[in-house]
């Protein structure tokens, strides 16, 4: 997977918090708020706008989720948060906003049926933290570093460890959340927030390749395991076993199984028709 391939660049479709770019069946959705990428509304509004039109576009199979500039994400921004402290209620009606639709966009990453891989160069802190914790696959640079510093600033992190609880152990993830301290790349590789750490220069190549190794697949398949692996997640073992049993046998009944194990018995490459 560490193959090295020469991309040719394609130009972002449009201005904004999030650009787009589709190329082989790939989306990349990058973060242009600088100078941190701050998580405001607008950007959330923005993020989760383009995943909802990824859902309905056949043409798209894989979305990368990347950012522009030195930080990766930095989280809410807090600037616009403190602002509404000035409001009749202290801002609470503006923060519960804000925190839902975070929990939303969160969400709409997970349960998205396309798979969504985090290219990560650059500081990922808090709500940023969350948002490559919620990724199905997160590759970042030797630079990349990773924090929840809340507790630093008197804000506990507590919607970005859900996220980060379920990719990392308890101790890692109180250790990380307790202190507030930053981690590198290797660390976060090794604590298991992250998939692979790879040079900067890299990067993109490194990603794309996955992408679209992930995009040659059938994408009814792809679908079919991403929904059953967080379902099953939650459920308890038998409860498990009982749910992807009856994925599998529905996923045997699919034309692409029937298709991909004919071309295996046959030694032929498969043709999906994601069906």
């Amino acid at each position: 997977m560490a193959e090295i391939l020469a991309i040719k660049p394609a130009a972002a479709a449009d201005e904004g918090p999030v650009t787009t770019r589709l190329d082989k069946g790939v989306l990349r959705l990058t973060l242009t708020n600088p100078p941190a990428n701050a998580l405001s509304l607008a950007v959330m509004a923005a993020l989760t706008a383009e995943l909802e039109r990824a859902e309905t576009d056949k043409s798209v199979r894989v979305i990368v989720l990347s950012a522009a500039g030195k930080v990766f994400c930095a989280g809410h921004d807090l600037k616009e948060m403190t602002a509404r402290r000035a409001d009749a209620d202290r801002g609470k009606a503006f923060f519960e906003e804000t925190f839902a639709a975070c929990a939303a966009l969160m969400q709409a990453i997970v349960r998205h049926p396309l798979p969504v891989i985090a290219e990560v160069d650059g500081l990922a802190t808090a709500a940023g933290l969350q948002l490559v914790a919620s990724c199905d696959l997160a590759i970042a640079s030797h630079e990349a570093t990773f924090c929840t510093p809340g507790v630093n600033i008197g804000l506990f992190c507590s919607t970005p460890m859900v996220a980060l609880s379920r990719n990392v152990s308890r101790k890692q993830a109180m250790e990380m959340l307790l202190t507030g301290e930053t981690i590198d790349a290797a660390t976060a590789k090794e604590f298991g927030l992250i998939n692979r750490v790879v040079p900067r220069e890299y990067l993109n190549q490194i990603v794309t390749k996955y992408a679209q190794t992930i995009a040659s697949k059938s994408s009814l398949v792809v679908k079919t395991g991403k929904e059953a692996f967080y379902t099953q997640a939650e459920m308890g073992l038998a409860d498990a076993y009982a749910h992807t049993g009856r994925v599998m046998v529905e996923n045997m009944l699919a034309r692409d199984a029937e298709e991909g194990i004919g071309a295996f018995i046959g030694k032929r490459k498969p043709q999906w028709t994601d069906e």
